[in-house]
């Protein structure tokens, strides 16, 4: 699949999560930074949107610790929590 398709579908596997505070912290997240990434980053993501919701918001929020699989500048981005759209 070329890269645009596959950014596409990432996009909206990570803005279809079924929760809405799932939905803004890890679509917000790809959102901000899925354009940049490297095959071996989208490979990473890919991987982590198999995982829970609760699990992934955990991990962000810092409330458990980040399995070593995760662990790396997409987890570091993500924990930053700098990215979620928030109205004002």
């Amino acid at each position: 699949m070329d890269r645009e398709t596959r950014l596409k579908r990432l996009r909206f596997r990570a803005w279809h999560r079924g929760v809405k505070e799932a939905d803004l912290l890890i679509g917000g997240f790809f959102d901000r930074h899925g354009a940049g990434w490297s095959d071996t980053e989208m490979d990473l993501f890919e991987a982590l949107l198999e995982e829970q919701d609760v699990d992934i918001m955990a991990w962000a929020m810092g409330m458990q610790p980040v399995p070593e699989c995760y662990a790396g500048t997409v987890m570091t981005a993500l924990k930053a929590l700098n990215y979620v759209p928030i109205s004002r």
